[in-house]
């Protein structure tokens, strides 16, 4: 069809094509509009709220790809029209058509993420959230990729230029796999992550050094936030490839130690006893592991380690730091001498 059809047209064919444009816009909204009212009626007979969350979410571009059905379908009445339609409609339905796909994998990761929130198991709950956000990420990242791709194809010298790079693929297809070699392994990566889950969202992890846990986990890279709220950027190969400790990987119990060093003179019994009155006393304490073993003997100091446990990763990092910190000013109190004094030279 011709661009410079429009001075050709007559008043009266413009005319119908706009009443036909108007007329099939509105036959388009009040169907959006029938059709959203059956569907929440029968969105609210359910018990879920995961229909009624992707219904607000494809509303908007439901709404525009029925109106883009509705010219489409008016198009024949005009000539204009008909030439609108050929230049835009094979562009317009599949953007539209991927947006409402895009929009429901979103609704459903909000609404499994809800469910998920219900889990009384902290460690389901980390194991839940990583799968739900690896693979709604994957799934939208392959919806955009095939709608980008749907959409380059519909022009003409775009869909040439791929012919021909299809008909001499041969070393092309080769460069082009070497080049994409990390995006492909980093997408196995984060594949093998959501399902074998050697890390989750949540988890306390050491990497590198690096302590912290888990925010966030891409198909690309893990991100780690540290106690002093550094973000710590890992690829994602890494924890396959690698290993790491993992510290919440069952659940948050842990147990741990405080080193003490001192004097040889000093009267480990009393130490003992007083430790082990102090930990109970803490709320931190979960009554597993309360225990003061020498560990070492030098002659001229000894090495004790007090060992404690707790319910919460965090909360064993507060008993540490009171036992150790409570031991100290009771060795100044109750036995001085045991504490190593430097003197210099």
């Amino acid at each position: 069809m011709p661009l410079d059809i429009l001075p050709h047209l007559s008043l009266d064919e413009m005319l119908r094509a706009a009443g036909g444009v108007a007329l099939a816009l509105a036959l388009g909204g009040v169907a959006h509009r029938i059709l959203f009212a059956v569907l929440g009626r029968l969105a609210r007979l359910s018990a879920s709220d995961a229909d009624d969350l992707a219904l607000d979410r494809i509303r908007q571009p439901a709404l525009l790809l029925m109106l883009a059905l509705a010219f489409a379908l008016a198009a024949p009445l005009s000539p204009l029209l008909e030439q609108a339609r050929e230049l835009a409609g094979p562009f317009i339905i599949p953007a539209l058509v991927g947006w409402i796909a895009l929009n429901l994998v979103r609704a459903g990761a909000i609404a499994l993420e809800r469910q998920a929130q219900l889990a009384d198991d902290p460690a389901a709950l980390r194991s839940r959230h990583t799968r739900i956000a690896i693979f709604s990420r994957t799934a939208a990242a392959a919806i955009v990729v095939v709608t980008a791709g749907l959409l380059l194809l519909r022009i003409p010298g775009v869909r040439e230029v791929g012919v021909t790079l299809v008909a001499s693929a041969g070393l092309a297809a080769l460069a082009v796999g070497a080049a994409a070699q990390p995006a492909l392994k980093s997408l196995v990566a984060g594949l093998q992550m959501a399902l074998t889950e050697p890390v989750r969202i949540g988890d306390q992890v050491v990497v590198d050094g690096h302590t912290g846990r888990v925010e966030d986990i891409r198909m690309s890279y893990v991100v780690i936030r540290t106690w002093d709220e550094r973000a710590v950027v890992v690829p994602t190969s890494f924890f396959i490839d690698r290993s790491f400790e993992n510290w919440s990987r069952k659940n948050e119990v842990l147990s741990g130690a405080v080193f003490l060093y001192l004097d040889p003179v000093a009267k480990i019994a009393a130490i003992r006893k007083e430790a082990e009155r102090y930990i109970a006393t803490r709320p931190e304490w979960d009554g597993r592991t309360a225990s003061v073993h020498m560990t070492d003997a030098k002659s001229d100091y000894v090495e004790l380690r007090i060992a404690m446990s707790s319910h919460a990763i965090s909360q064993l990092f507060t008993l540490r730091a009171a036992v150790r910190e409570h031991m100290i000013g009771w060795l100044r109190d109750a036995q001085p001498e045991a504490l190593i004094h430097r003197t210099s030279a």
